[in-house]
């Protein structure tokens, strides 16, 4: 009962969040959106924000979401099979259908409970693989650190497309003295060395520590963990595990740089303006809010504007792809892999003597 109402918190607080952030966006555009109204001779009452984003939807040309939702899909596939190669080390050989589907489950986890997706798939893994979830949730981890990694280089190679545009937007918005007096804040170091020491210790006297049902259980996740970082350096046909490892963000990449050929208003940009909106958006999906909701709508619009799409146009692009991929894509095939599993693993009966 206790855990039941310490996640309701949790996914209340997360979601409060994220619709705060929602309509803190959305009061922004429609104020700017009132203005240009009140410029070009109309009433505010004539112009509402969301009667324009309905409005919006219903002209989205929906073969193009279509196509979007396919890269949605097979960015995942490549997941999958990114995932079962670096399980393969650890003599988990598993199911294909089981790696897809809990990775959508996952993502559907995400938009309740921001960052419980990993922990949900990793669960949801080992109960139909029949193997142990902390050896699982070791790649997953190592899954994510990959992700993290890949999306460094992305963002490296979008500051060298469009530098003057990101580091203009850093340098007006970017709090950049915050983040230098939080690396040299000494609690930020003391703390540091402290978990540093105490994962040393654990790790010195881990016989002692293995009698304790904590010690036990806190040596058990540290080593998936390292069997999972293991894992990366006996991965088998190296040159798929990269190639899948560019497919997942070239197909993140595709998905918005696609939905601009949807949206009349987005439909001129180019490449690299897809570029920085999908550096932006990859930002505000990070931000532990449900799914990146707020978070995303504000920074994709930032991006765009950038890129000369006024105020509305630019949130309704950021409603429509996040309402297409996070919301409708993730929830179905979430729901979809949690009605499909337990029939895909259901074992066949044995015929009685």
């Amino acid at each position: 009962m206790r855990k039941t109402l310490k996640n309701l918190l949790r996914f209340s607080l997360y979601l409060g969040l994220g619709v705060g952030i929602l309509y803190l966006v959305y009061d922004k555009q429609n104020e700017a959106y009132q203005a240009k109204c009140i410029h070009d001779g109309l009433s505010a009452d004539q112009c509402q924000l969301t009667d324009k984003i309905i409005s919006d939807f219903g002209m989205v040309d929906w073969r193009w979401i279509i196509v979007v939702l396919g890269c949605f899909m097979l960015s995942n596939v490549s997941r999958a099979i990114r995932w079962n190669m670096l399980l393969e080390p650890l003599g988990i050989r598993p199911k294909f259908h089981n790696s897809f589907f809990t990775v959508m489950i996952g993502y559907l986890a995400n938009l309740g409970l921001s960052r419980i997706g990993e922990v949900v798939r990793a669960a949801t893994f080992a109960k139909y693989e029949g193997t142990k979830t902390n050896l699982v949730m070791g790649t997953v981890v190592v899954d994510r650190m990959l992700d993290a990694l890949t999306m460094l280089l992305v963002v490296i190679l979008a500051i060298f497309l469009d530098g003057d545009r990101i580091l203009g937007y850093m340098t007006r918005n970017a709090d950049l003295g915050g983040i230098r007096g939080l690396l040299f804040s000494p609690y930020l170091w003391i703390f540091a060395f402290v978990s540093i020491g105490i994962l040393v210790t654990l790790f010195r006297y881990r016989a002692r520590f293995d009698g304790h049902p904590l010690g036990a259980r806190i040596l058990e996740v540290l080593r998936g963990f390292r069997d999972g970082m293991k894992s990366v350096a006996k991965v088998k046909r190296l040159g798929w595990f990269v190639f899948h490892s560019i497919a997942i963000w070239a197909l993140y990449y595709l998905m918005t740089y696609l939905c601009f050929m949807g949206f009349e208003p987005t439909h001129g940009l180019g490449p690299v303006a897809g570029m920085t909106t999908f550096v932006f958006g990859s930002f505000g999906i990070v931000i532990p809010t449900p799914g990146g909701m707020g978070t995303y709508q504000f920074l994709v619009s930032e991006s765009l504007v950038m890129h000369g799409i006024p105020n509305a146009e630019a949130f309704s692009f950021s409603m429509i792809l996040f309402f297409s991929i996070q919301i409708f894509g993730s929830i179905l095939f979430g729901a979809l892999g949690f009605l499909l599993l337990p029939l895909l693993n259901r074992k066949p009966k044995t015929a009685e003597a």
